[in-house]
């Protein structure tokens, strides 16, 4: 949040001095950022809460509507730009201090570079939409700085300022494509999708390693909320095993999945086998 207000500050001065409509545009998704951040923070605090008598899957989802509503806002940021590049296209406007654009553009690069790093490195850790979708708005400034950048460098060499606002239509395209792929991938959990195949995989292999002839399973359902996953099956055991030992292979069975999987919450059903001594 800090960052972005630094970087927000910044592009605004220099986007009005200079008349940049493609520095202002930086500064306009820098300001997304920091409410998007602003989302994230309190989503993350509000996923993390325990369940209670209301919610008693408790608040995960919470997460994933904050991924939707971060993207909704980079869409919104998007057409704003494209429609201020339409007018200074149409207007021709000189751009002034070029020199001074050129370095905030590298100074944002450099700075959404390692708070984006960071961010990633943690909702990796922590399986949060939130902070993944926050990791994903700063990876894509950090691509619209260089290009901004790279835009005003050629500016100055060239002299033709007819650039800056086509350079800002192609950036605020590239922030539609990637607030698509967030609101995407924010979406799909709250209608209870299936997790990722690899995951799914990875659950299947762990429950066949306790199967055999006697013992087995079926009915293996998975979904998301937020940083948690939800798995639950039904195994299949001899008839004639007791209640405690039973208990006991599904506690094992438990164990080995959280042992692989973050944050997981596990529903076994047990079923009795026919035919098995």
């Amino acid at each position: 949040m800090f960052s972005n207000i630094f970087l927000v500050i910044m592009k605004i001065t220099v986007g009005v001095f200079s008349g940049s409509v493609s520095i202002i545009s930086e500064a306009a998704h820098s300001a997304i950022d920091l409410v998007a951040s602003l989302i994230a923070f309190f989503s993350v605090r509000v996923s993390n809460l325990p369940p209670d008598k209301d919610h008693p899957y408790g608040h995960g989802k919470i997460e994933n509507i904050s991924g939707v509503a971060e993207g909704l806002l980079i869409i919104v940021a998007a057409v704003w730009i494209i429609y201020h590049s339409i007018h200074s296209l149409i207007a021709n406007e000189p751009v002034q201090y070029l020199k001074w654009g050129i370095v905030v553009m590298i100074i944002s690069a450099v700075v959404n570079f390692f708070v984006s790093r960071r961010l990633y490195k943690v909702a990796k850790e922590t399986d949060s939409i939130a902070l993944e979708a926050d990791a994903l708005h700063l990876k894509t400034d950090i691509y619209t700085s260089v290009g901004v950048a790279f835009g005003i460098g050629l500016i100055w060499l060239t002299g033709w300022h007819i650039l800056d606002p086509i350079i800002a239509i192609l950036v605020a395209l590239f922030i539609l494509f990637e607030a698509y792929n967030l609101i995407k991938s924010a979406f799909n959990p709250l209608l209870d999708n299936s997790l990722d195949q690899d995951e799914v995989n990875a659950i299947t292999k762990i429950i066949e390693d306790f199967t055999n002839n006697c013992i087995g399973y079926h009915h293996l359902r998975t979904r998301r909320s937020g940083p948690y996953k939800y798995i639950d099956f039904h195994l299949e055991v001899p008839d004639n095993m007791t209640v405690r030992e039973s208990h006991d292979l599904c506690d094992r069975l438990e164990e080995k999945l959280k042992e692989n999987i973050n944050t997981v919450d596990i529903n076994i059903h047990v079923e009795p086998k026919s035919g098995c001594k």
